[in-house]
């Protein structure tokens, strides 16, 4: 039996406040936490005025590559705490055509890191981000398998399917949703899948453009049997603790029936 304790952290972040918005992350971050899930571009705040702006505060989190100050940061806390921490961050890929993604990145106690780009773009993020060009993996951490998806990668049934099938037991999911139906949707995605999701989310409003945009909060550990095990508020910061075993995210539902092994995809076109 392997029981961890995970978090879902959800903050109130202030637009381009990179220190100050981190330093209130760490605080919400609880003790003797084996994993935990910060949002999407947890640091930074979320509507970028044009890619200019974006590209100002975005920053390198290439495992193979010294890392940008958030990055940095986290990674001092992850090897200070024991904590595998995942979080939301605008990266900076330098070449002969930089790019900009909107990323996760999974820091290890060890200071190893795994990066997640996101598939779906949401909104003026098509604007301003380049689309994930990774894939989707699962990846090791804390004892476990580890799979992440980015906030509107939810809407996708094939995101989380296709982690799953892969050997996730854990998916983690930064986001900034503004959409009311996410939350009952990752319940869904957890019991279709048969593996625990950690959603964390932020809130607050970001007025920048012509298109205000106000977050929905909820952030939340659901179980692999469907069952919401922690979830905040619309309007509170904090930390959404579970603990869950990983045993749950066995797929056999009952003697006769193995969610994966009864799969028939020749007749899913």
């Amino acid at each position: 039996m392997q029981t961890l304790k995970v978090a879902s952290i959800q903050n109130q972040p202030k637009f381009g406040n990179i220190g100050g918005n981190l330093h209130d992350l760490i605080g919400l971050l609880p003790a003797e936490c084996d994993l935990a899930v910060l949002p999407e571009l947890c640091a930074t705040g979320y509507q970028y005025r044009d890619r200019d702006e974006l590209r100002s505060m975005a920053e390198v989190i290439d495992p193979g590559q010294e890392p940008g100050p958030i990055t940095s940061r986290l990674t001092e806390i992850a090897m200070a705490s024991g904590t595998t921490i995942i979080a939301g961050v605008a990266e900076l890929v330098r070449g002969r055509s930089e790019k900009v993604f909107n990323s996760s990145v999974l820091i290890r106690p060890d200071g190893t890191r795994d990066i997640y780009r996101k598939i779906h773009l949401f909104l003026d993020e098509k604007k301003l981000f380049d689309a994930g060009d990774l894939g989707f993996s699962v990846v090791e951490a804390c004892g476990i398998k580890v799979g992440m998806m980015i906030c509107f990668d939810w809407i996708f049934p094939e995101a989380a399917r296709t982690l799953a099938l892969m050997g996730a037991q854990v998916i983690a999911h930064p986001s900034n949703l503004v959409l009311p139906w996410c939350p009952e949707a990752m319940i869904t995605r957890s019991l279709e899948n048969r593996v625990f999701t950690v959603t964390a989310n932020r809130i607050g409003r970001e007025m920048r453009t012509d298109s205000p945009l106000e977050f929905i909060g909820l952030s939340q550990v659901v179980s692999p049997g469907g069952c919401i095990l922690s979830r905040l508020g619309n309007n509170e910061t904090g930390a959404a603790t579970a603990s869950i075993n990983i045993v749950e995210t066995d797929k056999k539902i009952t003697a006769a029936n193995d969610l994966f092994a009864d799969r028939r995809p020749e007749f899913y076109r």
